[in-house]
């Protein structure tokens, strides 16, 4: 079983950054620290709002992330011009609504497929690595492989809600999902409420997952136990 990566989601820093005003907690310093600590990317999720991770933060994160940068959002006008001026090593494409507390849902590639796809190409032709946020649901199989992403992320909401109720069989949609969209060159990322509780038995039945994007349940962790230790922790299982 390969080594699957762990981009941390900044996104909770920025928030409590931006309750106080100011600098501090600085997500740049914070970005270096979790790279040193052993994360194989940085992963932020900036709104038009800009609620918590602004558009400048994406800028300075650039000539700090000496990893993997992963930025994720709706393509909107603005969001497509930020991603190839700072040409990040991924860009996750997510329908959050403007309103949207937090990402509640998978795209419907089905319905918009011709608008992925022109939008997949547009930032394939800078070089950027471009992933799907999905619901592991097998109507949009096809469709997704149509588009031609290089990776999906699995919408994984459900999965740890329904973990957490020990129905363990909730998995199955997972893995047959992945292994179909797999079947076609695609790689399997995934993110949405991952945890310490649920991530070991994720990895384990998840045998092409590329990576996972945790933030703020790491972050939350990390008040009890350290980031560095937290961190560790998720490469321990994820190892």
């Amino acid at each position: 079983m390969r080594k699957t990566k762990l981009s941390v989601n900044i996104n909770k820093i920025a928030t409590l950054r931006n309750s106080r005003g100011g600098n501090y907690p600085n997500v740049c310093d914070f970005a270096f620290d979790i790279q040193e600590y052993g994360a194989d990317g940085i992963t932020i999720h900036p709104r038009p709002d800009e609620r918590h991770i602004r558009y400048k933060d994406a800028y300075d994160l650039k000539k700090v992330v000496t990893t993997e940068f992963n930025i994720e959002g709706n393509p909107i006008d603005k969001f497509v011009r930020m991603v190839t001026d700072i040409k990040p090593t991924q860009v996750t494409l997510v329908p959050d609504a403007i309103d949207a507390i937090t990402s509640n849902s998978g795209w419907d590639t089905n319905t918009n497929k011709s608008m992925l796809k022109e939008v997949v190409g547009e930032f394939k032709s800078y070089g950027i690595r471009v992933s799907i946020f999905l619901d592991p649901d097998i109507q949009f199989i096809d469709s997704v492989c149509e588009i031609k992403p290089d990776r999906i992320e699995l919408y994984t909401e459900d999965y740890a809600r329904q973990f957490s109720k020990n129905n363990f069989s909730v998995i199955n949609n997972y893995r047959e999902c992945s292994r179909e969209i797999g079947k076609a060159g695609i790689g399997i990322n995934a993110g949405h409420d991952l945890n310490l509780k649920n991530i070991k038995y994720f990895k384990e039945n998840i045998e092409n997952l590329l990576e996972v994007s945790i933030g703020h349940a790491l972050i939350t962790e990390s008040l009890y136990f350290g980031l560095e230790n937290t961190i560790k922790k998720y490469l321990e299982f994820l190892s």
